[in-house]
């Protein structure tokens, strides 16, 4: 697989601040997702956290899935628009951590993970027929039905608290991917109106249970 150029600076830019945040804690504790931080006025730390990230495992995990989904969203959007829907897929996870955890000053959070997972869900919304196999699931599966697992075991890792990783986040990322692919391609509410459906349904699952407070 040649990688667009625009990949390429996302995961060169991932790579270098997250080296960074490896050696150097100020630097970490300075640019991560932070709720009291935030709210002091730091909100760059709702982009730069995005580019940090723990180790380097949890750095490949989230280029790796980067390199497989980037180029299904090129190929339909271009890189601008590409470059648009991971920085708003960014965004939104932040937005969406800021507000479940609106109450945890002392809530952090790192990685990409909020804005690769809106490049996968809009990459599923671009190709509903795409199917995936994951190493513990050789069989190929249509991509929307992992892609609606993923966020339901988001909503579950929410409401567990399952272990330390930025659940909120994730699901955030989504919604973002979401929203700005049908944004920017309207016609899929026409062309895969059961697709599109079916995507939305964990994230109005979300925000009954949040209104029902069972999150």
């Amino acid at each position: 697989m040649n990688l667009h150029l625009a990949t390429i600076i996302l995961i060169a830019a991932n790579i270098l601040v997250s080296i960074k945040g490896f050696n150097d804690l100020q630097f970490f504790d300075r640019y991560k997702f932070n709720i009291s931080a935030i709210r002091a006025g730091q909100r760059e730390r709702t982009i730069t956290s995005g580019f940090l990230h723990v180790d380097v495992a949890h750095l490949f995990v989230n280029m790796f899935t980067l390199y497989f989904f980037a180029d299904v969203v090129i190929d339909w959007f271009g890189p601008s628009r590409f470059l648009i829907t991971y920085l708003v897929s960014l965004l939104a996870g932040s937005l969406l951590a800021m507000y479940f955890h609106r109450d945890e000053p002392f809530y952090s959070a790192v990685g990409a993970s909020g804005a690769v997972t809106g490049v996968l869900y809009a990459a599923i919304l671009l190709e509903p027929e795409m199917r995936l196999a994951l190493m513990f699931i050789p069989i190929p599966l249509p991509a929307y039905i992992l892609g609606i697992a993923y966020l339901l075991y988001s909503i579950y890792g929410m409401k567990s608290r399952l272990g330390n990783i930025g659940h909120t986040a994730h699901f955030g990322g989504a919604v973002g991917g979401y929203v700005i692919t049908l944004l920017f391609k309207p016609d899929i509410i026409t062309s895969h109106p059961t697709m599109v459906i079916l995507l939305a349904l964990p994230i109005v699952l979300l925000f009954i249970l949040q209104k029902l407070g069972k999150i």
